[in-house]
């Protein structure tokens, strides 16, 4: 079946821009071509791109993006002092797929963006085809111009081993009923929550983290132990093998914060889904006031959150 026909059969009616985008993705498809699919949040990237994975040939791989660098972080720094450790830890990782799969890739950590050049120049050492979906163009990655250049290489290779299709469609499908969802799903909900009455101190990749309190699966946070201290995604994904319901209490309007905190906000929602956490978010200000704003992330954050807040 090829990839308009898989389109298809699952019944959903394609707009303009995203016929094109199907039109442009079977011809890459076809070349075994990378393919780097961005544009605003709700525009059916992740629907497409899962398409078109599902037409190509084994072996392939889908993977989550903060996952994959959890276990690519842990496997490079068991060898830090062998010869080749990332395209051994990345061999490791992806085995014998020829094709893999990103959904909603995005740099915003020096760290991870320097990894990330060095991932891509690994792949492309073992012919692996790639499919990511992105808010952002490619020259938008790691957007802090304190640190852009540095990422610089790997926005060469993003576009050497991908090609670049954007998808900008005149409609938000998150907010339509019957629209087709995310493939990671959980439960959100706006309520008043009462944490035990004595913080704990967790070690976190040896990093000392406040929580509220734990009972059972459940962990509090206050906003500002969680969002505003030097926390990261790793410790993030951590957490969510540890807890599957997690209550963030005092979270402000995202806007009166600073970007690291907005950024590790939408981190935190991003791991959370993708781990299929229970989140509850304890707040003074309804939904939209917490993540209304005019910063890309909060935009896609502010989808993500509306979308699992109505299936929860």
């Amino acid at each position: 079946m090829d990839l308009r026909e898989h389109v298809s059969a699952t019944g959903y009616v394609l707009d303009g821009a995203q016929s094109e985008a199907v039109d442009r993705l079977a011809v890459l498809g076809e070349r075994r071509r990378g393919v780097y699919l961005h544009g605003p949040v709700g525009r059916g990237k992740s629907f497409l791109a899962d398409a078109l994975f599902d037409v190509l040939p084994e072996p392939k791989k889908r993977v989550h993006f903060h996952a994959f660098f959890q276990e690519l972080h842990r496997r490079i720094s068991e060898r830090l002092h062998e010869r080749d450790a990332v395209a051994r830890a990345v061999r490791e990782l992806v085995g014998r797929a020829k094709v893999l799969a990103f959904d909603e890739l995005h740099v915003h950590d020096v760290g991870d963006a320097i990894l990330m050049t060095r991932l891509l120049e690994a792949l492309q050492a073992r012919k692996v085809m790639i499919i990511a979906t992105s808010n952002y163009p490619p020259d938008g990655l790691l957007p802090n111009p304190l640190h852009h250049d540095r990422f610089l290489p790997g926005i060469a290779l993003v576009k050497e081993l991908m090609d670049v299709v954007e998808l900008n469609g005149p409609h938000d499908y998150r907010h339509l009923r019957g629209a087709p969802r995310s493939r990671f799903e959980t439960g959100a909900i706006i309520r008043t929550a009462s944490p035990p009455s004595t913080p704990v101190i967790l070690d976190v990749n040896g990093r000392a983290i406040t929580a509220l309190g734990t009972e059972g699966t459940t962990i509090w946070f206050d906003f500002g132990d969680l969002c505003e201290k030097p926390t990261s995604a790793q410790d993030y994904l951590v957490l969510a093998d540890r807890f599957d319901d997690w209550v963030i209490v005092g979270v402000p309007r995202l806007r009166t914060r600073g970007e690291e905190a907005r950024q590790r906000f939408a981190n935190v929602v991003d791991v959370v889904v993708d781990k299929d956490v229970r989140l509850t978010l304890v707040s003074d200000h309804p939904l939209g006031e917490i993540v209304g704003g005019e910063a890309r992330d909060l935009a896609r954050t502010a989808s993500r959150l509306e979308l699992i807040n109505t299936t929860g």
